[in-house]
């Protein structure tokens, strides 16, 4: 018993120096933190402390947060879409597996909650006991989506000039999906424990697979299918994929979402051929002022020009929404911005004397 509690408290330190001295792991508000002054700054330039507000005036708020995702879906082009479906909280399992009928939707498909962020309570839904159990603890509106089994998922940050046209990608993002590749003869808890980044999911993968299953040598067992950072998903650099083409493509994509001038994509594409040519591409969902230039989190990035690509993706973001307002679009009053996020904080439970790098936290 000694022993153990002695190799948990390794792995416990193990699991904090991994966070501290990598910051993708760090909570979102530590990591922007230094950039404060910088945010100050464009707001003198903007001439409004809550300018972000007007990026979009399509989305409430800009799309801080608190958004529905269903009302920014309905303004995508459908053909881009997955087939997605809006529920009420009070909707039953029958309720939800009649509608799926109707659209010929089947097992496996995304439940995620109509308004949420950073992948919680986003879940991929295998059969009927499954969505019994999520529906059991939900007290959410919510959204079924049809499970897109394309290998490639990427993240996509546009952004549109409402004064001049003037549109560009200011952060390309590909997601690797947290996974294991058996040996012939480590259970799925010593291949998890043999990765840094698994092992920082071990508490809920726990709840997911049996720990103590052989995988087959070369075997590979996908963790977790939610393209998620939160959720052990490495982002990876995808700014290669850069072109005029790609720009074109989403000028027409976004060109069609009312009221709306910046935010990223995240999406499913059958492959880069696909995605150069504006096919087989299915939009997730849609994120407005927000948005992190998610490609900062490739662990081969310094943390120095994570900072660099972050301050210059607000500066973008700024000159978008001063050309808004100059249009007369309106903003949220500060006051008001500063209730909400009081609001939004607090019902997530979120503690400001929490420490945000103990090995529960999560990013």
């Amino acid at each position: 018993m000694f022993f153990q509690t002695v190799i948990m408290r390794k792995k416990r330190r193990s699991l904090f120096f991994v966070k501290l001295f990598n910051y993708e792991y760090w909570p979102f508000w530590l990591f922007f933190l230094p950039l404060v002054p910088w945010w100050i700054y464009l707001a003198i330039r903007a001439r409004s402390l809550t300018y972000f507000t007007a990026a979009n005036p399509g989305i409430e708020h800009g799309g801080v947060f608190g958004e529905s995702k269903i009302d920014i879906l309905n303004k995508i082009d459908p053909s881009y879409l997955p087939a997605t479906e809006f529920f009420q909280k009070s909707s039953t399992p029958i309720e939800v597996i009649t509608r799926m009928g109707i659209l010929n939707l089947e097992f496996p498909v995304i439940l995620k909650p109509n308004i949420g962020e950073r992948g919680n309570e986003v879940e991929k839904i295998n059969n009927q006991a499954e969505l019994e159990h999520y529906l059991s603890k939900n007290d959410e509106d919510f959204i079924v989506q049809e499970y897109v089994d394309y290998d490639l998922e990427l993240g996509i940050l546009y952004y549109c000039f409402p004064n001049n046209g003037k549109t560009g990608i200011t952060s390309i993002v590909k997601k690797e999906f947290l996974g294991i590749t058996g040996d012939g003869k480590s259970t799925i808890r010593e291949l998890i424990e043999q990765s840094d980044r698994a092992r920082l999911q071990l508490e809920n993968l726990s709840e997911k697979f049996s720990m103590n299953q052989v995988l087959k040598k070369e075997e590979y067992l996908n963790l977790e299918p939610i393209g998620n950072h939160c959720r052990g998903t490495k982002f990876l650099s995808g700014m290669d994929l850069l072109n005029d083409q790609l720009v074109k493509i989403f000028d027409d994509i976004a060109g069609k979402i009312e009221g709306f001038n910046f935010g990223r994509f995240d999406l499913k594409v059958k492959s880069v051929e696909d995605l150069m040519k504006g096919e087989n591409i299915k939009i997730l969902e849609l994120n407005g002022v927000t948005s992190e230039p998610a490609h900062i989190y490739d662990p081969k990035w310094t943390l120095l020009r994570a900072y660099k690509d972050t301050a210059s993706n607000m500066q973008v973001m700024m000159k978008v929404s001063k050309a808004n307002m100059k249009a007369g679009v309106k903003i949220t009053p500060f006051f008001k911005m500063f209730r909400l996020v009081r609001a939004h904080f607090s019902s997530n439970g979120e503690s400001e004397n929490e420490s945000p790098l103990k090995p529960s936290m999560q990013k």
